[in-house]
């Protein structure tokens, strides 16, 4: 059963993520900001759908909180432009005590989840740490809009063209598939094939990534909760297996969950039937399943951490997806298709990648598979000022793929370059502070000097690039000053 008692999560690290938070309320709006700004946020607010959305475009936002009920634009228009613009967006929205069908409504749209007023510190923090972790865990995604993609799926290797035959034959059906494979390959994009292609389609498809979500909650967010089942539950919730009645659910990482709670997910799969936590009605559902795991679930049954019943019960029909490394055939499609998409969302004109850049890109094992492709192309794009992606583009680890052409500095000139004072760490350091204020100043160059902007390729906050800027002595203004 789940615990009453308060759940600890971590605070952010690194780079402040960027919170949205939309509503006509000025103390809603305050209270807010001054909570996610103690917990380490960058927070913006707008007073309506309006300018929020103008606030949407103008900066580089990791999450939206918005209310449903405004002025002008209200918060389903809101949600919606949101999705457009980025799909993958995490966007919670308040309701007022009595309007939980608007919310549910809304998570059906694509929000992530709903707050009803009044709610507490913790149950925000909670919300907020949850839909940023899955943010964060979500895998790459290779559009439809490429040409002669499949399913939404980029590729014509053997692995890739498996996979499309076991689409083709189960995408209609109502089978429980699992999806396997490493971090990276595209597992929701395949999940969202096999919904988009199914007689559900016009039904939702409800996302959970059970990483993240800690486990003392994870009950509750699969059945829900009525009111007063624990501390916090101030009105009855419905969980991810009654908002997607008629749809499909799609539970990434399915190999965290805990094995206390295996028995009742085994239980719904069986039965279609479940009840709340601190319930006693049985809800009967019509879900059709997917999973997806980048562990080995036979070696969890092995160790006593996941069920071997559960295990048959979800793999039905098992899709391996296979590892970038293991289909380089398809990387010069990928990196054509990523070329055209950071050229549109950049505006930029890269022409394509020269041959020896791609050689590297074909030769290069990527551990982090197509998430690692994406994030490497965009960055070259950024940095590119010629026609075409060179090697010199490309990161340093790509290219010591290749044989280097220049012999390495002779051990007496290192040996006197690492004698100044501070030795090694000292010359590190300078390094890094160099390289540091190179990528500052070719972002502001780029973007003609516009802070904002270049804060948002550099995917940072706008208030975090100003700090970065007065430390290494650049200033705002024309792009001229931000010479070295």
């Amino acid at each position: 059963m789940a615990s009453d008692k308060t759940v600890s999560l971590s605070q952010p690290t690194g780079d402040k993520r960027q919170v949205l938070i939309v509503d006509d309320e000025p103390n809603l709006r305050k209270i807010l900001q001054a909570q996610l700004t103690r917990d380490g946020y960058d927070v913006l607010t707008a007073e309506n759908g309006e300018k929020g959305l103008a606030a949407l475009r103008e900066h580089h936002i990791d999450l939206v909180i918005t209310d449903l009920k405004m002025p002008k634009v209200d918060g389903m228009t809101l949600l919606r432009e949101a999705l457009r613009e980025d799909p993958e967006l995490p966007v919670v929205v308040i309701t007022a005590h009595g309007t939980v069908d608007t919310a549910v409504e809304a998570l059906k749209t694509g929000a992530f989840d709903y707050l009803t007023k009044p709610f507490d510190k913790d149950e925000v923090r909670q919300i907020v740490a949850k839909a940023l972790k899955t943010r964060e865990l979500r895998g790459a995604d290779a559009t439809t809009a490429a040409p002669g993609a499949r399913f939404g799926i980029i590729g014509s290797s053997t692995g890739i063209t498996d996979l499309y035959a076991v689409l083709e034959r189960v995408a209609a059906t109502p089978t429980t598939v699992l999806i396997t494979g490493e971090s990276g390959t595209g597992k929701e994009l395949v999940a969202r094939a096999l919904h988009e292609h199914s007689t559900r389609r016009d039904r939702p498809l409800i996302k959970v990534n059970c990483a993240a979500i800690p486990k003392e909650l994870i009950e509750s967010e699969l059945f829900g909760y009525e009111r007063g089942a624990f501390t916090g539950a101030v009105a009855s919730k419905p969980g991810r297996f009654e908002l997607a009645n008629s749809g499909t659910l799609f539970l990434d990482e399915v190999g965290e969950i805990p094995i206390e709670m295996q028995v009742k997910l085994l239980r719904v799969l069986q039965e279609s039937e479940f009840e709340r936590v601190g319930g006693i009605k049985t809800i009967r559902v019509d879900v059709r399943l997917v999973a997806a795991t980048n562990r080995d679930l036979k070696k969890l049954i092995a160790n006593g951490v996941f069920r071997e019943d559960l295990f048959y019960r979800l793999n039905v029909v098992p899709m391996r997806i296979p590892a970038l490394r293991e289909r380089a055939s398809d990387i010069p499609l990928l990196v054509d298709h990523f070329v055209r998409k950071f050229n549109e969302r950049l505006k930029k004109g890269i022409a394509g990648v020269d041959l020896d850049a791609l050689d590297v890109l074909c030769a290069y094992s990527w551990p982090g598979n197509i998430r690692e492709l994406e994030n490497v192309i965009e960055r070259a794009i950024l940095f590119c000022d010629t026609l075409k992606l060179r090697l010199e583009d490309l990161p340093s680890e790509l290219r010591a793929t290749q044989p280097q052409v220049s012999a390495p500095p002779a051990e007496p000139d290192l040996a006197v370059a690492l004698s100044v004072e501070g030795g090694l760490k000292e010359h590190v350091k300078v390094a890094m502070s160099r390289l540091e204020r190179e990528l500052v100043r070719r972002a502001l160059d780029q973007t003609g000097g516009n802070v904002t902007h270049a804060a948002r390729l550099l995917k940072i906050s706008r208030k975090g690039l100003q700090l970065k800027m007065k430390e290494l002595g650049l200033r705002e203004g024309t792009p001229e000053k931000f010479d070295p």
